[in-house]
């Protein structure tokens, strides 16, 4: 990963948008480190990665997620077949903002959006 970084800062980035996968989350504190140390605005789905030091967030609760993906297993243990089973999208979608970050990085996050997420880290 930090290579990844050190070629951002070469090709001097805006920011960098991490893939939205298993990977990446179990990773959010690396990723929010690298992001901080090199000093490159990290924007991504996952508020755990704006939890670790990334810029902005904006995707699916998983929470919400993971609680609809238990309710479907129940239903299924129950006898339900799968493919009787609705299919459904995320319904609720968290914006975040970490302002400790932005005054590291030098960054200003703009009042609209600060006003409108879900959660601030100060």
């Amino acid at each position: 990963m930090e290579k990844a970084f050190e070629a951002a800062t070469e090709q001097k980035v805006d920011a960098i948008l991490p893939l939205s996968d298993p990977i990446a989350l179990g990773n959010a504190a690396r990723i929010g480190a690298l992001s901080l140390r090199y000093k490159i605005p990290l924007v991504s789905p996952f508020r755990e990665i704006t939890d670790a030091g990334g810029l902005l967030s904006y995707g699916p609760d998983l929470s919400m997620l993971f609680r609809r993906s238990a309710s479907l297993v129940d239903q299924i243990l129950k006898g339900a077949k799968p493919g009787d089973l609705p299919i459904g999208r995320p319904g609720h979608f968290e914006l975040g903002a970490n302002l400790q970050t932005a005054q590291a990085l030098n960054v200003t996050i703009p009042f609209s959006i600060v006003s409108r997420a879900t959660y601030v880290r100060q």
